[in-house]
Parts: C-alpha cells; sequence; structure tokens
C-alpha cells in the first residue's frame, strides 16, 4: 500500500513537472516567435529607409546631416547583436524617420511628390505594425518571465536553465513621446 502511494505520488511529481516544462518552453517559444515578428517589421523599416532618404535627398541634399544620421543607424541596428542595443538604434532611427518626414514641411514640392506620399505611407503602416509587435512581445516576455520567477515553475525553470527575456523598451523621453508620422494629402 505505501509503494503504490509512493510510486502514485513520483508519477504525480514527474506529470506536474512536464506540464510545467512545455508550459516554459511554450511560453519561451511565444517570446521568441513575437520577437520575429518584430524583426519582420523592422526589416520592412529598413528596406524603406534607402527609398525615403533617396526621395528627400532629390528635395533636400543640404539636409545631408539628417540623411546620413538616418542611414548610418540603419546600418548600426542591422548589426547589433544585443536585443538593448538594437532597441535603442531602432528608437533613435525612428527619432530620425520623424525629422525626415517632417522636412516635407519645408519642401512643397517634396510633399506634392506621390513617391514621397507613397512611402511616407508605408512607413506609418510600418510604425502602426512596429508598435502592436513591441506590445505583443512585452507582454509574452512579461509572462514568460513572471513564471519563471514563481511558485512552483522556478523549480523547473532553474535546472533546466531557462532564462529570463529582455524587454523591448525606449531608453529616451523622445522616442516614449507618441510618434509625429501624418499623412500628407
Amino acid at each position: 500500500m505505501i509503494d503504490t502511494i509512493v510510486l502514485l505520488t513520483i508519477g504525480l511529481l514527474i506529470v506536474w513537472g512536464i506540464l510545467i516544462f512545455n508550459g516554459l518552453v511554450r511560453d519561451r517559444n511565444r517570446v521568441r516567435s513575437a520577437w520575429s515578428d518584430i524583426d519582420v517589421q523592422l526589416t520592412r523599416r529598413h528596406d524603406l529607409v534607402p527609398r525615403l532618404v533617396e526621395a528627400v535627398k532629390a528635395y533636400a541634399s543640404y539636409e545631408k546631416a539628417t540623411l546620413t544620421a538616418v542611414t548610418e543607424l540603419r546600418a548600426r541596428s542591422a548589426q547589433a547583436e544585443r536585443l538593448g542595443d538594437k532597441a535603442r538604434f531602432e528608437d533613435e532611427m525612428e527619432a530620425g524617420l520623424h525629422r525626415l518626414i517632417a522636412l516635407a514641411e519645408d519642401y512643397p514640392d517634396l510633399k506634392a511628390d506621390e513617391n514621397f506620399r507613397d512611402l511616407q505611407a508605408q512607413l506609418v503602416d510600418v510604425e502602426d505594425h512596429l508598435q502592436y509587435a513591441r506590445r505583443f512581445y512585452n507582454g509574452a516576455v512579461r509572462i514568460y518571465n513572471t513564471r519563471i520567477e514563481t511558485f512552483p515553475d522556478r523549480f523547473v525553470a532553474g535546472p533546466f536553465r531557462f532564462t529570463m527575456a529582455e524587454f523591448f523598451r525606449p531608453d529616451s523621453d523622445q522616442v516614449r513621446e507618441a510618434p509625429r508620422v501624418e499623412m500628407q494629402s
């Protein structure tokens, strides 16, 4: 009788451990998938940058500093290996893109250019998708990290080396402001 109870208890602990392990794996994969969604939107944004820079360059060639900064930030972001570094470069690039779009106000011909308006619309779309992807990613990270830190999951997470995921958050107050990318008509 005691042997049966011990075996049943051990069996239940094993099933319990398997369920927690599988839940942690599911949540870790959700974080990875959410990061992949952010990466897709960042790639879309990066693909727009050269086209947008060229469109602005044709009308505002002496705004070279802004154009160069955006292009350099794009390259640095693509090379960043740490999530925090990538987030910082992306936030700086976002601010630079907003400055680039704001240049249209000073150049009526650029503001009226159909190619520029199309690029601007695409950028607004990408920024909307990117903000949604960031929120989803950070929500997935919150759930995953909470599971790793709370009882009883932490007893499974530790031995199997589940590690905390990093949030994707802006570093500066400037990027915490609402974006000022607007559609021109």
